[in-house]
């Protein structure tokens, strides 16, 4: 990245409602948590902030000892500053160690709510033109001292090529996408790996707390595969633990949200599970396909699913 360290294990805010997020974060920062994952869509980020000062001004975690990681949203690209000063803002900091172009997919804000059909409202797209430009705008956000370094979130091989081709000032540090053994993208692992991207998985256990509406009767239930069991099972862990393991014996950042106390300490204890061999082949070996966030809403009309991904949307096998 930009010389810093990104603890491979954090904790994410996604889907935490308003009057508990504040609490998780709090508690996850006093178990051990030094890495928290953050955006302005997921509506939470003044709630988060007010944890962040309660915990620092305890004395007891530092701000300097916590990454923390915020995103710009797809309705945010002409705005790229105003949008970061406005989750400093919230989150009471006054720099992120990351922040993320949340989406390659510009939406309007001029015309409604992105998430209110297949088509969703005001869908500009993607075009790497565009990208690039807002790439200069957060390379600013470096200069400023506001954002210690950047990446992005949810970029294919194909838009991750076009923008590394671009003349940037900043490299890109980070790309955050979804990674579990139903979707394990190797491919798109192997190209960040060569270079120099640190690929964070977010999802990590099959995004259990999604909306209902997101949920359909045939998804498959990643956290009762009978592999990710039967190794939960051999080393005396949950199936969590295991799926968490597994991304970090891959070498990539690990998000995992709750807001359960007891939860969140489990989840942490997965740092002492150590899968060996067997169990990485075995969980590699798994056949099952299935992307849990399929971002539908960000589809054009004339588009369909695989479009989104660039040929890489993952379906049941």
């Amino acid at each position: 990245m930009n010389g810093a360290s990104m603890p491979l294990f954090g904790f994410g805010t996604w889907l935490s409602e308003p009057k508990v997020v504040g609490e998780s974060v709090k508690k996850a920062l006093e178990n051990g948590y030094r890495h928290i994952d953050c955006a302005s869509v997921y509506g939470n980020e003044a709630e988060v902030g007010e944890a962040f000062t309660a915990v620092f001004n305890a004395g007891a975690v530092k701000r300097e000892d916590v990454f923390i990681t915020s995103k710009l949203w797809v309705t945010d690209f002409s705005k790229v500053e105003e949008a970061c000063d406005e989750t400093l803002k919230n989150l009471q900091l006054s720099y992120l160690d990351l922040y993320l172009i949340h989406l390659p997919f510009e939406v309007n804000p001029e015309e409604g709510n992105p998430f209110s059909g297949k088509k969703g409202d005001g869908v500009v797209g993607y075009s790497s033109e565009r990208i690039e430009q807002v790439w200069k705008e957060m390379e600013k956000l470096v200069s400023a001292g506001k954002a210690k370094a950047i990446g992005v979130s949810n970029f294919t091989i194909p838009k991750m090529k076009n923008l590394l081709k671009c003349p940037l000032q900043v490299p890109v540090a980070c790309n955050q996408v979804e990674l579990h053994p139903y979707c394990p993208q190797d491919s798109l692992l192997e190209y960040c790996e060569k270079n120099n991207v640190k690929m964070v998985a977010f999802g990590p256990l099959g995004n259990p707390g999604r909306p209902a509406d997101l949920v359909t009767e045939t998804d498959p239930h990643l956290l009762s595969d009978s592999v990710v069991k039967s190794i939960a099972e051999k080393h005396s862990c949950t199936p969590a633990q295991v799926l968490i393991g597994w991304g970090l014996e891959r070498k990539t950042g690990v998000l995992a949200k709750s807001v359960n106390e007891s939860r969140i300490v489990e989840n942490l204890k997965s740092l002492d599970v150590k899968l060996d061999t067997d169990d990485m082949v075995a969980l590699n070996a798994i056949t099952t396909r299935f992307r849990f966030c399929k971002q539908l809403w960000a589809r054009k009309a004339d588009e369909e699913e695989e479009d989104l991904w660039d040929g890489e949307y993952v379906k049941k096998l």
